[in-house]
């Protein structure tokens, strides 16, 4: 991605979100959004893209030993939840006293 304009993502730690593509694919269980990485485009979701790590042992960890831990996806697999429709949505953006909200397409409640 480049990297001469900083990407803007509808996406922010803390939301929920549906994973609409890959391995995780489920569309009605919300997930929770862990970390943002907008210069390489990913998202890290709790409980998806579960990966196996071999861990050295070291002073924190002296047994070492295999890690299961979250790896991040493509922030274009995932999808913002809508609680009220109980589903994914799309959002628009408008400002309202000087900030940009984010509103659901399909309810259109503010997220």
């Amino acid at each position: 991605m480049s990297t001469r304009f900083k990407p803007k993502f509808n996406i922010k730690k803390g939301d929920s979100v549906v994973v609409i593509a890959g391995n995780d694919k489920n569309r009605t269980t919300p997930r929770t959004v862990l970390a943002v990485y907008p210069l390489k485009g990913r998202v890290l979701v709790e409980g998806v893209n579960i990966i196996t790590k071999h861990v050295k042992p070291s002073a924190q960890n002296p047994q070492g030993g295999i890690v299961k831990q979250e790896a991040p996806i493509n922030i274009s697999n995932v999808m913002l939840f809508d609680a009220s429709k109980n589903s994914g949505t799309r959002i628009r953006r408008e400002r309202k006293d000087g900030k940009a909200i984010r509103i659901s397409k399909k309810s259109g409640q503010e997220i």
